[in-house]
């Protein structure tokens, strides 16, 4: 009983990561129907931009967070405006190859800057841990700052998509790219305003995983920034609260599986269930049938 309450408090805090992370998939793909495979990558910067402020400049966690999100922000619209924007037009193969590109140029381009060896977040958070129901079962304070954080930012996520100006003009792109752009909305301004809420977020969560874990690599955004994927597809990829729930879901099963004896497997296990649903529920756990105008 405690090492599933231990390995469920362990699931909620990396499901909040892939939460972060697929939640930027989801928004991209509802507006544009790209896959941006770039996404993990972004989030990988976000973790080097964090290092570097707290190592570096000494800076707070929640001053290092915030000036994370900012700059890989601005990194999305850039990464859109020069490598997906003139793709807008072209057929779907075409984009996702540019997607592919751009994950590699960003990949092997931090490597070529910072080095290939792995480098150790300083401890910018308290270590002290509390213990649950009387249990062995412990709660690290990291633990909680990464899902209070998680839970800030997807909250302010619903306000600016429901109750603000952008949020309509993207939930309007989204239903009707056509119809929107005959009702006088930009639609460079929404892309760009898209990216640069989705970068935002992976830039938090490169910064959460890198307090979390202590360590970073150039190569840790691609398969984080792949199960974010599977969490997005989940939970039907386009529709925001099923991305926060595939995120916390496939949190929640790898760490079990972990537990019990199959940390080697946990990857597989993960497709595994994405094929299951793709099978039963290709469009996602959540998502609806729409048609496609041909």
């Amino acid at each position: 009983m405690e090492q599933i309450i231990q390995q469920m408090v362990n699931g909620v805090s990396l499901g909040s990561i892939y939460a972060l992370i697929a939640l930027g998939y989801t928004m991209v793909y509802g507006i544009i129907k790209l896959i941006n495979f770039a996404h993990g990558d972004i989030y990988m910067v976000g973790a080097y931009i964090g290092f570097f402020l707290t190592t570096y400049l000494s800076i707070g966690f929640f001053p290092a967070l915030i000036l994370s999100m900012i700059i890989c922000s601005l990194l999305g619209v850039i990464i859109e405006k020069v490598a997906y924007k003139p793709m807008r037009n072209s057929t779907r193969i075409a984009a996702l190859i540019t997607a592919i590109s751009v994950s590699l140029f960003l990949q092997y381009g931090m490597m070529y800057f910072v080095g290939p060896e792995t480098r150790t977040y300083p401890n910018i958070l308290p270590n002290s841990q509390i213990k649950l129901f009387g249990t062995e079962a412990v709660i690290d304070i990291k633990n909680i700052y990464i899902l209070v954080v998680t839970i800030v930012l997807m909250v302010l996520l619903q306000y600016v998509i429901y109750r603000t100006k952008t949020g309509k003009a993207m939930r309007a792109v989204a239903l009707d790219r056509d119809a929107s752009e005959l009702m006088g909305i930009d639609m460079n301004k929404t892309i760009s305003y898209t990216f640069a809420i989705g970068s935002a977020l992976a830039g938090a969560a490169g910064v959460l995983v890198g307090t979390y874990y202590n360590t970073i690599n150039p190569l840790m955004g691609a398969v984080p920034g792949l199960k974010a994927f599977i969490a997005a597809v989940i939970g039907g990829i386009g529709y925001i609260p099923g991305a926060v729930f595939g995120g916390f879901f496939l949190g929640i099963t790898e760490t079990t599986v972990s537990a019990f004896g199959g940390s080697l497997y946990k990857d597989a296990v993960a497709f595994a269930i994405l094929i299951v649903v793709l099978l039963v529920r290709p469009n996602g756990i959540f998502g609806s049938n729409t048609k496609e105008k041909v």
